[in-house]
């Protein structure tokens, strides 16, 4: 196994960890609480955890030696979006299972990645078309996500 793919594993099950954790000890009304880009705690929480998957998908596409194209921010913005439609009434028992599974088998996906693959490096239609690592990707996606909607959720939780 890889030392840097464990590590990167590592810190996203650490975020994860801490977004779970948070979540969890949220009373309802705090739950139903709205961020600053108008979803509510809940939505996000699972938003987080339904992502995992597309973001290790297209961090393996550039492992295997494939660039990442066709994928725009307005198609993130969409599927953020229709998610928050259709998640509005999520509750927490179900963020947090898919939070679970879906971050340890994004930890496991990660880990199973090559010091080779982590160093792939393609055009990234998200980033325009800049020719970045897999580890970049990682990274800057699946990685970064949780931490980034924590501190989002401690901020709406303040104003609150």
């Amino acid at each position: 196994m890889s030392q840097r793919a464990n590590a990167l594993a590592d810190r996203l099950e650490q975020g994860a960890r801490q977004l779970a954790t948070l979540a969890a000890s949220l009373s309802d009304a705090e739950w139903q609480t709205r961020v600053k880009d108008g979803r509510k705690v809940g939505v996000v929480v699972h938003h987080v955890a339904n992502m995992y998957p597309i973001e290790i998908q297209l961090a393996q596409t550039l492992a295997s030696g494939k660039p990442i194209s066709g994928v725009s921010w307005d198609n993130v913005h969409e599927i953020n979006h229709g998610h928050a439609k259709d998640q509005d009434n999520v509750t927490k028992e179900a963020a947090l299972d898919l939070l679970k599974r879906n971050s340890e088998a994004a930890a496991a996906a990660i880990r199973a990645l090559t010091d080779q693959q982590l160093d792939e490096a393609h055009p990234i239609s998200l980033n325009s078309d800049a020719p970045l690592t897999c580890q970049f990707f990682i990274e800057d996606h699946a990685l970064r996500h949780s931490y980034h909607h924590f501190a989002r959720i401690r901020e709406a939780l303040k104003r609150s």
